[in-house]
C-alpha cells in the first residue's frame, strides 16, 4: 500500500475492484482522454481483462482518498515499465491535484525498486492536463504517433536518478 497524507493507493482485489471500477468506464469523458474518442462503456468482462493485463505487467493500485475517516475509491493507476495509466474515475475528483499526487506517489515506488527509468506509452494529443501533469514532473516527449483510428498521441519518459 502506497499512502501520503489523504490519498492511497491500494493493491487490486479482483473481482471486487471490478464492481468498483464499472462506473469509471461507463464515463464518455474517461473513455475520450484514455482510451480515445469513439470507445465504448466497457463491460464487467472488458475491465476484468484490462486488470488482469495490468496485472501481469505490473503493480495496479486503487486511487483512494480519506474522507471522514473512511477511504472512497475515486479511480485507479498502474505501475509498469510498459506505461502509466492514471483514471480519476470520479468526476467530482478530477482537477483536483489528486492525480498529481498518485503520480508521485508512482514515481517514488519505481525508485524504490530501482527502475531506470518511466514510460508513458500514450496521451493523446487533445489530452493537455495528463501532459502538463507528467511534464510538470520532468517527463519529456520521445516520439509522436498515430493509432489506427487516426488519433495522434505522445509517447513521454523519466530518467530516474
Amino acid at each position: 500500500m502506497l499512502v501520503h497524507d489523504k490519498i492511497r493507493l491500494r493493491p487490486i482485489r479482483l473481482p471486487h475492484d471490478i464492481l468498483i471500477a464499472y462506473p469509471w468506464y461507463q464515463d464518455r469523458e474517461v473513455l475520450y482522454y484514455s482510451e480515445g474518442d469513439g470507445t465504448n462503456p466497457y463491460t464487467r468482462e472488458t475491465i476484468n481483462k484490462m486488470y488482469s493485463y495490468l496485472s501481469k505487467i505490473g503493480e495496479v493500485y486503487i486511487i483512494e482518498i480519506k474522507q471522514s475517516e473512511e477511504w472512497i475509491p475515486i479511480g485507479d493507476a498502474t505501475l509498469s515499465k510498459e506505461m502509466l495509466p492514471i483514471v480519476i474515475g470520479v468526476k467530482k475528483y478530477r482537477s483536483k491535484g489528486y492525480g498529481q499526487q498518485v503520480l508521485r506517489l508512482l514515481i517514488d515506488r519505481a525508485r524504490k525498486l530501482n527502475w531506470s527509468k518511466l514510460v508513458v506509452r500514450k496521451i493523446f494529443i487533445y489530452n493537455t492536463a495528463s501532459k502538463k501533469l507528467f511534464e510538470s514532473f520532468g517527463f519529456d516527449v520521445i516520439s509522436t504517433s498515430v493509432d489506427q483510428y487516426g488519433r495522434v498521441y505522445e509517447s513521454l519518459e523519466l530518467y530516474l536518478k
